[in-house]
Formats: structure tokens, sequence, C-alpha cells
């Protein structure tokens, strides 16, 4: 059976980075390394998406950064969560559910 990746539609990619920060807060390697973990390795992030992502976020108030010594014993921004990311994870979430069952139907179509 070969592997196949999928390409994160737009916007996705914010969702899966909050979900995974309100869970606790990582640098983003790690967050990398979570998601094709999960994705069981479906889902790739080029740092090219995912830095700017976290960025995007981090401006938006979505997310908080720190700077502390990671498990390899280097520097690395700690990203974590924050009150307004976690309002608009619950919303994202959400929305995602229904645009999922509502294209889930069309499928389902006979």
């Amino acid at each position: 059976m070969t592997e196949e990746r999928l390409e994160l539609p737009q916007g996705t990619l914010d969702l899966l980075i909050l979900k995974a920060l309100a869970l606790e807060p990582m640098h983003g390697w790690a967050f990398s390394e979570r998601l094709q973990q999960i994705s069981r390795e479906a889902l790739r992030v080029q740092q090219g998406s995912l830095y700017p992502a976290l960025h995007r976020l981090e401006r938006r108030g979505w997310i908080k950064a720190q700077w502390a010594t990671s498990e390899n014993n280097r520097r690395a921004k700690y990203y974590r969560l924050t009150p307004r990311g976690q309002k608009q994870l619950e919303a994202e979430t959400a929305t995602w559910r229904k645009l999922a069952a509502a294209v889930g139907h069309v499928l389902d179509m006979a």
C-alpha cells in the first residue's frame, strides 16, 4: 500500500496549530513532528508554511511565544494558546465540522 501525502486546504493549518497548542505548549518543530505522527505520515508541513502561520497567529493574539530550552538543549520559541486563541479554536472547529458534514452529505448523494 502506497503512502499518500495530503495537501492541507487553505486555512486548515491554523486550525491544526490551535488544536495542538490547546493540548500543550510546543515549539514549531515539535508541532510539525506531532502532526506528521498523528496523521500517520499523511500530513507534513513545510517550514515555509509553518513559521509564517505561527507568526500570523501570534500577531492576531491567538497564540503567545516565549523562548526556552528545548529537549535537545537548544534555544527554541515555545508557543501556547491564549484565551482569544481558545475561542477562535472553538469557532473554527464548529465551522470545520459543519463544512465536513455538508461536504459528506453531497458526496453521499446517490
